[in-house]
């Protein structure tokens, strides 16, 4: 019971806060999925461009039909 009283102290102004704004953490949390998803996609490339290109096309749901050469 303390420890749980030790914790809400800690985070008072957080938990306040949400009765105003009404705001979680949820939309960080869905774009973390997309970011780690563009990971497991990019897995193998060469270079942090394509695993940051990899990231927006994810993110954005584009569909990138790509033609070879």
């Amino acid at each position: 019971m303390v420890e749980v009283a030790k914790s809400l102290k800690r985070h008072e102004n957080g938990l306040l806060r949400w009765f105003i704004s009404k705001m979680t953490n949820g939309l960080l949390e869905g774009i973390n999925s997309l970011i780690q998803a563009a990971k497991r996609k990019a897995r193998g490339y060469r270079s942090i461009n394509n695993l940051i290109y990899m990231i927006y096309a994810t993110a954005n749901k584009l569909d990138i039909n790509v033609k070879p050469h």
